[in-house]
């Protein structure tokens, strides 16, 4: 009888015992779920093709973020994710707790970086913006414009389908234009060429979007056209109500014969010697791009065009403007014959040059 309640008692120690060293286990691993391990933020962590879990460990607590190295594996566990952390980096901000930073590595949610080209830019700025940043990875420094387009077109379907080469020889060696101009996401490492591509795609997309919607009896042969023209649109103005505008006069210009005489155009042209006045002798003088001296479009497009000013190319006014001139306050004065608009000059010339 002794013997049975000696045993008794030591059953119900030890399940005294079992239940509340469960309960502080229990208690202990819910304060490692709840608890915030990142009392300092954002810090920054990368996790590199090839690193283990411990080492992963080691990462984070050599970056002061508390976390309980056996409760992260048995979070771990409970989520099977060991083998679905992935690689970058991730920028961990102050409160959050180990499910959480685990959340982050298996969703590959990674610190984004960005870079923008603004509408209106040519390809030498945005290869500057590229080299001067230094997250990207950088391949294409110094490279030909010939192979760089040749990388940018190896894919099945070509930007320009519409583009005959037997008019167009040298249009696919040259990247002016061929990007669209945006804000760009990124992780760290990421290439260059690779984003140079999605900006590629986008202009392409949106081209042919805006393409297959345009207005009928343009005079345009293909899109690439109609890109040239809405990159001067973009140079001439930057109000969005005035592109369609700008555009109807250059259209009917072209309809009619006559020059373009726009001076993007001929900045263009003179490239490096241009130092911010144009001259008469650089209207006079014959490039490629001097719209004062060819007739029609210059061979390529200036600038990247966003998607108002290749809209408005492609959807101009129906006025019978010819001729606009600045007023000077980012707005122009719209004239239909050249009287008015000798008229304007002279108004708006005289303003501006009268001293008082």
């Amino acid at each position: 009888m002794r013997t049975s309640r000696l045993i008794f008692k030591v059953i119900v120690f030890v399940l005294i015992l079992f239940i509340a060293a469960s309960t502080w286990v229990w208690r202990d691993f819910q304060s490692a779920l709840n608890a915030e391990v990142i009392t300092e933020g954002p810090l920054l962590i990368q996790i590199d093709k090839g690193d283990s879990f411990n080492q992963i460990i080691e990462k984070l607590l050599s970056q002061n973020v508390k976390i309980e190295s056996f409760w992260f594996k048995v979070i771990a566990v409970q989520n099977n994710a060991f083998k679905k952390l992935k690689t970058g980096e991730y920028e961990l901000s102050h409160g959050l707790t180990m499910p959480e930073i685990l959340a982050l590595f298996v969703q590959g949610k990674t610190k984004q970086y960005t870079i923008t080209f603004p509408e209106g830019w040519n390809f030498k700025e945005v290869l500057k913006e590229i080299e001067n940043n230094p997250n990207l990875e950088h391949t294409v420094n110094n490279i030909n414009h010939e192979k760089l387009m040749t990388q940018l077109e190896s894919d099945p379907e070509p930007l320009y389908p519409e583009i005959s080469t037997e008019h167009f020889p040298k249009v696919l060696q040259s990247p002016e234009g061929a990007f669209f101009p945006d804000t760009y996401f990124f992780e760290k490492h990421t290439t260059d060429i690779s984003i140079l591509k999605r900006a590629h795609k986008k202009m392409q997309a949106i081209l042919k979007q805006e393409w297959a919607e345009k207005t009928d009896n343009l005079p345009f042969n293909t899109a690439y056209e109609a890109l040239i023209l809405a990159s001067i649109v973009e140079k001439e103005t930057a109000q969005p109500t005035e592109r369609p505008l700008i555009a109807g006069v250059f259209i009917r210009r072209l309809e009619a014969g006559m020059l373009l005489q726009t001076d993007p155009t001929v900045i263009y042209g003179m490239g490096e010697s241009y130092q911010g006045n144009i001259s008469y002798k650089d209207l006079k003088t014959t490039t490629p791009y001097n719209t004062y001296v060819i007739k029609g479009l210059p061979p390529t497009p200036i600038a990247m065009p966003g998607r108002d000013a290749i809209n408005a190319v492609l959807h101009p006014d129906t006025t019978n403007n010819l001729y606009f001139v600045a007023r000077g306050d980012g707005t122009h004065q719209f004239s239909a014959n050249l009287n008015d608009h000798n008229q304007a000059v002279d108004n708006f010339q005289r303003k501006k040059n009268d001293p008082r």
